[in-house]
């Protein structure tokens, strides 16, 4: 396990807190879509909505701060924020002139830890509370994770100490670990392996009720791609990175503050994920590692398919469900578990979405290539389901059911053969 502090081995089980950076970033995230989710903001809203007074605020959404769309500097203006004592939000706020947007908000992605700071503030404006004390009380404590604070060692925990190690021969260099201030929410927790196994668990959606599953899902959702090596293999979603390796698409956060390095990833797929970290500044591929270690979990340690067991249905979902056309298109209709609808291709080639209840008796969609669109069931006089209207296109229990409202009205010869012209 190494050396945490002093020639002391790491005791991982007594949970030894490391700095974990970025990884804070993901967990800003999830409070600031507790928000979003409670009514409480809009992610398309400009920053100023809720904090008012930036060079920025009237350009920039939530969104993009989340994706690091925004096109704010990557860094706090002055000196290096995560060697620097850091000052409040009205220092970093006065710093932060016109010529700090790099790039027009929603362009491309651009890391911005300046941007996660903003949204520390946007959570201390609207719950009236400190971002650190809205985030160990709507995430942290629900999540078991006792063992992550702000700063080292509170309440008695062992922890290790940042080194650099010289490039050139085999000695350390400690590493200072100042409060960040106002850049705090980019990069400053710290936590223990146990804390961080929750975390990762969480972003593969065992969310204790912090967010629901379907949020957490939406925050591993490409907003955007990293493009910066030219190869699509990165992107980043709402408060989460994303990695494709190995064939498989991983989500989570990388860390890096001086004198520490840490990663915590999951495929969402197999529910297997990895915690790397490390006390030192450089020369570690943490997230490489991280990634291996998911794929050798996966490759030599298949995962067995869940026990079946029978779940319940509502008469009015089980009416729905089998084979709908579109045109010609056999197309199958499934309920699920909670509460849900599946629509897929029989052949399995083409759009295939999932669809939740509007409330209103229609249906919205969540992925694929109806996501946001409205599923509409036609019924005749006595309730029976006869056809769907998904965006315009109408599917029927066969193909082109003359009795449905399909587009363009059906040939009223009906289904024949003719002959062709040879």
């Amino acid at each position: 396990m190494g050396f945490a502090r002093h020639g002391r081995r790491a005791r991982p089980h007594r949970g030894t807190q490391y700095r974990i950076g970025s990884i804070t970033k993901a967990i800003v995230a999830a409070a600031v879509l507790r928000l979003r989710d409670e009514g409480r903001l809009d992610l398309n809203d400009p920053l100023d909505k809720h904090v008012p007074g930036t060079s920025f605020g009237a350009g920039t959404t939530i969104a993009e701060l989340l994706s690091h769309t925004s096109g704010l500097t990557s860094e706090s203006p002055g000196a290096w924020w995560e060697r620097s004592p850091g000052g409040d939000w009205n220092d970093l706020s006065a710093s932060l002139t016109p010529g700090e947007t790099k790039l027009r908000p929603g362009r491309q992605f651009h890391y911005s830890n300046v941007g996660y700071g903003v949204l520390g503030e946007l959570l201390t404006r609207i719950r009236g509370a400190h971002w650190l004390d809205v985030v160990r009380a709507e995430v942290l404590e629900p999540l078991g994770m006792h063992h992550t604070t702000a700063s080292p060692g509170e309440g008695g925990l062992p922890h290790a100490t940042g080194y650099a190690v010289h490039p050139f021969a085999d000695v350390l260099l400690p590493e200072p670990a100042h409060d960040a201030g106002a850049m705090a929410p980019a990069g400053q927790l710290w936590s223990s392996l146990d804390d961080l196994a929750a975390w990762t668990a969480f972003a593969g959606g065992r969310t204790h009720g912090v967010l629901a599953p379907e949020t957490v899902a939406e925050m591993r959702e490409a907003a955007t791609v990293d493009d910066s090596s030219g190869a699509w293999n990165a992107g980043y979603g709402l408060g989460f990175q994303l990695i494709q390796a190995h064939g498989r698409r991983l989500a989570g956060h990388t860390g890096s503050m001086p004198g520490f390095l840490a990663c915590s990833l999951i495929d969402p797929a197999t529910q297997t994920g990895a915690v790397t970290f490390t006390n030192t500044t450089a020369g570690v591929s943490i997230a490489g590692l991280a990634v291996d270690l998911i794929a050798m979990a996966d490759d030599h340690e298949p995962a067995l398919p869940a026990e079946w067991t029978p779940s319940p249905v509502e008469p009015e979902l089980l009416e729905l469900t089998g084979m709908w056309h579109w045109g010609p298109k056999p197309h199958y209709l499934y309920a699920r578990s909670e509460g849900w609808l599946r629509l897929a291709p029989a052949d399995g080639a083409g759009r295939s979405s999932r669809f939740r209840p509007a409330g209103d008796g229609t249906w919205v969609g969540l992925d694929g290539y109806y996501a946001g669109e409205t599923l509409t069931v036609g019924r005749v006089s006595d309730g029976t389901p006869t056809y769907l209207n998904l965006a315009t296109f109408v599917f029927t229990r066969t193909p082109y059911d003359p009795a449905a409202p399909v587009p363009g009205g059906v040939d009223p010869e009906g289904w024949r053969r003719e002959t062709l012209p040879t």
